[in-house]
C-alpha cells in the first residue's frame, strides 16, 4: 500500500475541485491521469482498480485549467448512474451540475440540462441522437471519456460521437477506458483509430504499483457429470437437428449433418440461403425455414446441456405459445409438432431431480457463506431463464436476488433502472448475500468485493470473462469458480475461453512495450488532432529523485512522474498542452456546425436505424432535427415529405403488414402537397413472388391516385444526397420553411381538433385523442387543471404539468 502519513492514515489527493480526504493517493492512477491529461489516451487497467478515478482526475484538471464541460459515456444506464453518483461524491461541483442523460429523460429536457450542466453522464445512443438532431453542441466539451471503449467498433454510437467531438470541439481531449480493449493488436488499433487516440497506457497486475492493490483470483474449474435422463433429452433433440441438417445438405448448403456445427458454418449456410432467396429460388425460402428450426433446436440443446432442465422447460413453453399464436412461423410449428421433440418435452416435464449444477452451486455457496464466513457471492449465468429459476432455488437456503436487464419478454419481466439500482445498493450494503446476474452486470458495475464469483457456465469471450473475474479479489483474496458440464458445449467454451484469455494477456503485455509502434500504425490524420506538448512540467520544476518517476508505460507522456506533479498537495498552474495552457498552434480544429444558414431536415427518430440522418448531420450545410413524425420519414419543407422504403419493405407493404404503403402515402397527401416515396435498392421486380406488373401497378397508383412522386435510389448514400438536394431546393431556391405539420389543412373538424391539441407540448396524436375523448371539446381541455388532465388515459403528472405550462405561461416572444 502507499506510505501512510504521520497519523498512520492513507495519504489522499488534493485538488481545488476534489472533495478533501476522499480519494486515496495511488501512484499508478496518478501516473495514468498525468498522461491522459495531456494526450488522447487509451487507459487499460484491470477491473476494480480505478479506471473511473483516472478519468475523474483528468476531468477535474481540465475543468479547473481549461473550463468548459465534461462528457462521460458508458454503455448501460446503471453504469451511467453509478458514475454520476461517484462524481457527485468526489467533486466539489454542485450536484445539479452533474446530470444524467438516458432515454428516460425527454429530448427537450436534455437540451435544457445540457446548457446548464458542467458534467454530463450519458448512454451513447442518447448523445448520438441529440447530436444528429442538433439539440446539443460539443464545442465547449473539454474532456470526453468513453467507458468500456472496446465497444468502439463497427456502427456503435461511440464512433460517430468521437468523430463529431474531434470536429466540433474547440479544445478536445479523449480518454478511452477498458479492462480489455480487444482480442488482438488489430482490434486495439481499430478502437484507437475510431476514437482518435494516440497514446496507450497499460497497467497490469504484474506492475509493482498495481500489485499491492490486488490479490490472486485463480480460476477453479468444477467438472459436472450430467445424469442419463438429461443426456437422453439432449440426444433426442440432436437427432432432430441431424434430420434437418440432412435437408439442408440436400439443398447444397450444408456439408455435414453433425449437430455440433460451428456457428461460423451455420452463418455461412444462412448466407447461401439468402443468396438463393435473392435469386428468387423457392429452395432458399424452404431452406431458411429449416435453418431457423435448427437454430431453435440448438438453443434447446444448449439449455439442457449447460443450464438446467427447468430452463429448457421454460423455453419449450415459449415455443409452444409462439407456435399457437397467429402468424407463427413454420419453423416453430414444425419443431413443436415433431414426435421426437414432443417426447423430449415430456421427459423434461417428468424430470424432478435436482440438476447437478444446481447441487454444486448450493454446495459452493454453503462453503463460502457458511464454513468460510463469507459475506457476498455473485453467480453469473448467460440465460435469464436460469437466473430466475436459480434465484428461486437458492432463495430456499440463502438470501438471494436476481439482477437482469430491462427488456420484458414473454414469461419474464425485466428490471427497471430504479429496481437495478435498488438491488445493487442493497447488495453493497450487505442486505442480502447472493446476487444472481445475467451479463448485464459484467461491464464496470461497481459491485463490492465478493468472496466468490461463480460462473454457471464458461464464458467463451475473453473480454467478458476478464471483466467478470474483476468482480473479486480487489481488497482480499476471493475465489472464481466455473461449472463445466462434461462432454457438452461447456467443454468447447472452456477451451475457447482459455485460449482467448491467454492471447489477450499476452497481447496486453506486448502492448505495454509497443507504444511507439502503435503511434506509427495509427492514421496520421488521427495523430494530428491533438499534438499536445509532452514536455510540460509543474512550475518548471523537474521531478525529484526517488519520487518513482520511472516514466510512463505509454510513449510520449509528460516528463518524469506527471500524475504526482499535476495532482500533488500544491495546485499546479500549468495548462494542458503548452505551458501557457493552450494547445499547440498546429492542432487542426473545426468550427461547430453553423446555425441559421443551414438547410434543415426533420427526420423521424425511428429512421436512426439507417445511417442517413447521421451522415446528413456531418454536413456543414445541413441541420438535422429528430422528431417522432406522424407521417413520412423526412420532412424537407412545409409541402415536401419523404417516405423511404427499401425495395424489400416496399414490396412487403403491398402484400401485408400493419400499414400498407397506400395508407402511409394517403396520410402524407392529406398533410403535404408534395409527398415523395423513395424506393431504395436494386431488384424491385424480383422480390418475393410478386408479379412485376403488380409492382408497376402500385407505382402507378401512388403517382396517379395519390399525387406522389416515386424516386429510385441505389443505396443510403444516394438517398441522403437526394434528400439534401430536395431540402436545398425547397428552402434556398423556393424560400420555403420546414413544418412537421405540413401546409395542407384540408382536414375534417375532428382532425383539426386533434391537430390543435397534439401540438400542445408536443404530446402527439394518441394523447390528443385521449384528451378530447375525456373532455369533449378543445376548450374544456384547455381550462382543465393538472389533476383533471391526469384523468385522461395516458396522461401522467409530467405530461399534465407540461401541458399546463404551455397553456398557462405568459408569452414572452
Amino acid at each position: 500500500m502507499a506510505a501512510t502519513d504521520e497519523n498512520g492514515s492513507q495519504p489522499t489527493i488534493e485538488h481545488p475541485l476534489l472533495a478533501p480526504d476522499f480519494l486515496e493517493r495511488r501512484l499508478y492512477q496518478l501516473q495514468l491521469a498525468g498522461t491522459a491529461a495531456n494526450h488522447h489516451t487509451l487507459v487499460c487497467l484491470p477491473t476494480g482498480l480505478g479506471k473511473t478515478t483516472v478519468s475523474l482526475l483528468v476531468t477535474a484538471r481540465r475543468l479547473d485549467e481549461v473550463g468548459g464541460k465534461s462528457l462521460m459515456l458508458a454503455p448501460t444506464k446503471p453504469l451511467v448512474q453509478q458514475h454520476a453518483e461517484f462524481y457527485r461524491e468526489a467533486l466539489q461541483i454542485p450536484d445539479d451540475e452533474i446530470v444524467v442523460f438516458t432515454g428516460d429523460v425527454s429530448p427537450e429536457d436534455r437540451a435544457a440540462l445540457w446548457a446548464e450542466s458542467t458534467i454530463v453522464m450519458a448512454t451513447p445512443q442518447v448523445i448520438e441522437n441529440d447530436l444528429v438532431g442538433s439539440r446539443i453542441s460539443l464545442s465547449d466539451v473539454t474532456h470526453c471519456t468513453f467507458d468500456e471503449c472496446h465497444r468502439a467498433t463497427g456502427d456503435y454510437a461511440y464512433n460517430y460521437i468521437a468523430e463529431r467531438y474531434h470536429a466540433d470541439a474547440s479544445d478536445p481531449l479523449v480518454t478511452g477506458m477498458s479492462a480489455s480493449p480487444g482480442g488482438d493488436e488489430e482490434a486495439i488499433l481499430d478502437v484507437c483509430e475510431n476514437l482518435g487516440i494516440q497514446e496507450i497506457e497499460v497497467m497490469t497486475e504484474d506492475d509493482a504499483d498495481v500489485a499491492e492493490f490486488t490479490h490472486d483470483t485463480d480460476v477453479e474449474w468444477e467438472r459436472i457429470d450430467l445424469p442419463d435422463e438429461v443426456l437422453e433429452i439432449r440426444d433426442a433433440l440432436n437427432e432432430v437437428i441431424k434430420d434437418r441438417l440432412e435437408k439442408l445438405k440436400e439443398l447444397g448448403v450444408a456439408d455435414s449433418t453433425q449437430p455440433d456445427q460451428s456457428q461460423k458454418d451455420l452463418n455461412r449456410m444462412r448466407a447461401e440461403l439468402q443468396q438463393l432467396i435473392n435469386n428468387d429460388q423457392s429452395e432458399g425460402f424452404e431452406g431458411m425455414s429449416v435453418h431457423a428450426e435448427v437454430m431453435k433446436l440448438r438453443q434447446a440443446v444448449t439449455l439442457v446441456e449447460t443450464q438446467s432442465v427447468e430452463a429448457l422447460r421454460r423455453y419449450f413453453d415459449r415455443q409452444r405459445n409462439q407456435a399457437r399464436s397467429s402468424g407463427a412461423s413454420k419453423a416453430s410449428q414444425r419443431m413443436v409438432s415433431d414426435p421426437r421433440v414432443r417426447e423430449a418435452m415430456r421427459k423434461a416435464e417428468r424430470f424432478d431431480e435436482l440438476h447437478p449444477k444446481y447441487r454444486k452451486t448450493r454446495m459452493l455457496l454453503a462453503e463460502t457463506l457458511g464454513l468460510d464466513d463469507g459475506e457476498r457471492v455473485i453467480v453469473f449465468t448467460e440465460s435469464r431463464d436460469t437466473a430466475e429459476a436459480l434465484t428461486d432455488f437458492l432463495s430456499e437456503s440463502f438470501d438471494a436476488k436476481r439482477f437482469v436487464g430491462q427488456g420484458d419478454r414473454e414469461g419474464s419481466d425485466g428490471m427497471t433502472q430504479t429496481q437495478q439500482k435498488e438491488v445493487l445498493d442493497e447488495f453493497r450494503a450487505g442486505e442480502f448475500e447472493v446476487l444472481v446476474s445475467t451479463s448485464v452486470a459484467e461491464e464496470g458495475l461497481d459491485v463490492p468485493e465478493v468472496d466468490l464469483v461463480l460462473f454457471y457456465e464458461p464464458v467463451p469471450t475473453a473480454i467478458r470473462s476478464i471483466q467478470r473475474k474483476g468482480r473479486t479479489g480487489r481488497q482480499s483474496e476471493g475465489r472464481v469458480v466455473v461449472l463445466m458440464a462434461e462432454d457438452t458445449r461447456d467443454e468447447a467454451y472452456f477451451w475457447i475461453s482459455r485460449r482467448r484469455e491467454k492471447e489477450m494477456e499476452a497481447e496486453l503485455r506486448e502492448l505495454k512495450g509497443m507504444a511507439d509502434e502503435i503511434e506509427d500504425e495509427l492514421d496520421a490524420a488521427q495523430q494530428s488532432l491533438a499534438a499536445f506538448d509532452t514536455g510540460a512540467k509543474v512550475d518548471g520544476e523537474s521531478p525529484e529523485p526517488g519520487d518513482g518517476s520511472g516514466g510512463s508505460t505509454g510513449s510520449g507522456g509528460v516528463s518524469g512522474q506527471p500524475g504526482l506533479q499535476e495532482f500533488g498537495d500544491t495546485h499546479s498552474e500549468s495548462g494542458t498542452g503548452s505551458e501557457d495552457g493552450s494547445a499547440d498552434d498546429d492542432v487542426e480544429t473545426h468550427e461547430p456546425h453553423a446555425e441559421g444558414d443551414a438547410i434543415e431536415i426533420v427526420a423521424d427518430q425511428r429512421e436512426m436505424d439507417a445511417n442517413i440522418a447521421r451522415d446528413l448531420s456531418r454536413r456543414e450545410e445541413c441541420e438535422v432535427r429528430l422528431e417522432t413524425l406522424e407521417v413520412g420519414d423526412y420532412v424537407c419543407s412545409d409541402r415536401v415529405v419523404v417516405e423511404r422504403k427499401s425495395v424489400a419493405d416496399f414490396v412487403d407493404s403491398l402484400v401485408g403488414g400493419d400499414r400498407s404503403v397506400f395508407e402511409q402515402v394517403g396520410a402524407m397527401a392529406r398533410h403535404y402537397s408534395r409527398p415523395i416515396v423513395v424506393v431504395e435498392g436494386d431488384g424491385l421486380y424480383e422480390q418475393r413472388d410478386v408479379h412485376p406488373n403488380a409492382v408497376r401497378g402500385a407505382l402507378s397508383s401512388l403517382a396517379v391516385d395519390f399525387g406522389a412522386s416515386v424516386l429510385r435510389t441505389e443505396d443510403e448514400s444516394e438517398t441522403m444526397e437526394l434528400l439534401a438536394v430536395i431540402a436545398g431546393r425547397e428552402q434556398e431556391t423556393a424560400d420555403r420553411e420546414v413544418s412537421v405539420h405540413g401546409e395542407k389543412q384540408s382536414k375534417t373538424l375532428a382532425e383539426q381538433q386533434e391537430y390543435v391539441v397534439s401540438s400542445i407540448a408536443e404530446i402527439g396524436p394518441v394523447t390528443a385523442r385521449s384528451l378530447l375523448e375525456e373532455f369533449g371539446t378543445v376548450e374544456a381541455m384547455m381550462i382543465a387543471t393538472e389533476d383533471e388532465l391526469q384523468e385522461a388515459e395516458g396522461v401522467g403528472q409530467v405530461t399534465a404539468e407540461r401541458i399546463r405550462e404551455v397553456i398557462g405561461s405568459e408569452y414572452t416572444g
